[in-house]
């Protein structure tokens, strides 16, 4: 498997976007506080987008960094396709933002998800990659249906 930047305009990288948006949008309990960003948003000059692709070329995660001062990110749209989950991928993928992150000169990444069970799986890769919870950061505001983390790195 390889990960590289991506463009969220590609056939491959529009159907996990879109599947992105449909599972955040099937487990979100207030449509306002659902979070996930557009294409438009996703090709944006803040936006990093990254694609993780299998031995044969095939798409199987995206995710992506968002800028948001000189010294803090914050990770946006991580998407594993359901077919590929429980093999590690979503770890991989996490493990090369964090990375990619430094590299860029951050050392702070935060991220936003939601409170509800089909959310679970998100927020335990998190917790294990050393993520805590923190209070709203950005524009965001707190919620019962949102969770906020960060992680020095």
């Amino acid at each position: 498997m390889w990960i590289s930047p991506a463009s969220p305009n590609d056939p491959d990288s529009l159907e996990l976007v879109r599947r992105h948006r449909a599972h955040s949008a099937e487990h979100s309990v207030n449509p306002a506080d659902d979070h996930v960003l557009d294409i438009a948003d996703l090709t944006g000059p803040d936006v990093a987008f990254f694609g993780l692709r299998d031995g044969t070329g095939e798409l199987l995660a995206v995710a992506a960094l968002r800028h948001l001062s000189a010294d803090h990110a914050e990770l946006k749209s991580m998407h594993t396709r359901s077919e590929a989950r429980g093999r590690g991928l979503g770890r991989a993928l996490l493990d090369h933002l964090m990375d990619e992150a430094r590299a860029r000169g951050y050392t702070r990444l935060s991220l936003e998800t939601g409170t509800q069970p089909g959310f679970a799986a998100a927020r335990r890769l998190y917790a294990s990659a050393g993520f805590t919870p923190c209070p709203p950061f950005g524009a965001y505001t707190a919620t019962a249906n949102n969770v906020y983390y960060t992680r020095e790195l």
